[in-house]
Parts: structure tokens; sequence; C-alpha cells
């Protein structure tokens, strides 16, 4: 399998360490290279030395927001790595494959390259990775009925499975790495497979045997997914 260049920067040190570790576990990327400084990366970027960049937004002289401007043409995909929350919709508005905010999971980030990879090679991803009972747990996208958060775990309930997986992430992670077309979040405590929805209100539905609640905040948007058939 083809490897995809991958360039990092980030101005703190301890930050870029940790990304590069992450990016070294991943397979599918080859680490052209690693800059503590904006203008470092232009540069490189700019050459033409990479498909992916994993960015920092404040960096001293040139920002990751400006980077992004500045190789907007350029067919390199931008991953956002930032402490600042604030800066999302700008970033998205530059067209960032992918908003992190730290602390980065490892789970968090390897869902986002899955999703970058996959679309670049034309491909949907299949299967999710989860760490549960000090193992590694691959789970077909396609089994997967709906998850439940916990607290700082999640639970997810598949059609293969007696049980559920349980696995320490937050919905927020777990929502990241499964695809959007797939699944829907319905509730702060719920996401759900609406392939797998039998009967649906405006204020419930059900999956197998289950009735989950529906959110005031996610209403609109179940709606829509379910009555579009998506």
């Amino acid at each position: 399998m083809s490897k995809f260049r991958c360039i990092i920067a980030d101005d703190e040190p301890l930050a870029l360490r940790l990304i590069r570790s992450y990016v070294e576990r991943i397979d599918s990327l080859e680490l052209v290279g690693a800059y503590e400084s904006g203008a470092e990366v232009l540069s490189a970027l700019t050459a033409g030395q990479a498909d992916i960049a994993i960015l920092d937004i404040q960096m001293p002289h040139i920002t990751g927001i400006e980077i992004a401007r500045a190789i907007a043409e350029a067919p390199i995909d931008v991953i956002f790595v930032t402490a600042y929350r604030d800066y999302a919709l700008e970033g998205f508005r530059v067209h960032a494959a992918d908003y992190l905010l730290k602390p980065v999971s490892y789970e968090e980030f390897a869902a986002a390259i899955e999703r970058v990879t996959s679309r670049r090679r034309g491909q949907r991803p299949e299967f999710i990775t989860v760490r549960s009972d000090y193992r590694s747990v691959r789970i077909a996208i396609a089994d997967i009925l709906y998850v439940e958060g916990l607290k700082d775990y999640v639970k997810i309930y598949t059609d293969d499975r007696e049980r559920p997986i349980i696995t320490q992430m937050s919905m927020k992670s777990i929502e990241g790495m499964l695809p959007e077309e797939d699944f829907v979040r319905v509730h702060r405590s719920y996401i759900v497979s609406p392939r797998h929805v039998s009967t649906y209100d405006r204020s419930r539905l059900v999956v197998g045997n289950t009735e989950i609640p529906v959110g005031d905040t996610y209403r609109a948007r179940v709606i829509e997914k379910l009555n579009s058939g998506a």
C-alpha cells in the first residue's frame, strides 16, 4: 500500500513530539517533515513535499490558517490540531479536512487520518478499532447498531455480539470515527445507525428492542436524516 507524505507543525516541542509519535504509528503515513516554524512548513508545502499537513494554528510569524489559505489550490489536506476552539469556524472556511482540539488522543487522531486517507483513495472505511479489556477490537461499521455514552466510556452495540463493547472514549471521539453518512447523533448520550431504526417519532426511536430518546437539540437533524432514508 502506498503511503501518504505527511508534514507536521507545532511551535510547542512537546506537542510536536506527541503528534510525531502518532504519525509514526500509522502505516499509511510517511513523515517527511516536522517543523516548529510556520515559515518553514509553508516553504515545504509550497514545494509540493506533502499530501497531508497537520498544523497547529497559533504559530509565530504565520498562523496555520494563513498557511492553509496560501496552499488552498494545492492538493493537500489540512488537519488542524489546536488548543483554541474559537478558530473552528475559520478553520473550516479554509476547507480544513478536520479540526482536532488538544489534548488529542491517538484514537481521535487516527480516526481523522482514516477519514482523509480513505477519501483520497476513493474508499469508505469498513472498520473501526477500539481498545477494550486491554486489547484492540476491530468492529465492522456495518454491524454497529448504536453507541451509548457513559461519562468517560462508551458502549458500542452491534448485531453480531450479545454484549456491547465497552471502551474508554468520549462521545466526541467515537462520533469522529464513524462515517457521517452512516450515523446520526440523536441525543447527547446516543449515536445510532439509521438503517437499523425500525420505528421513530419526534421524541424517541427504536433500534432492535431498545427505545432511544431523541434530544431537543438533535431532533430536526434526526427527523431530516430518517425521513430522507439516509
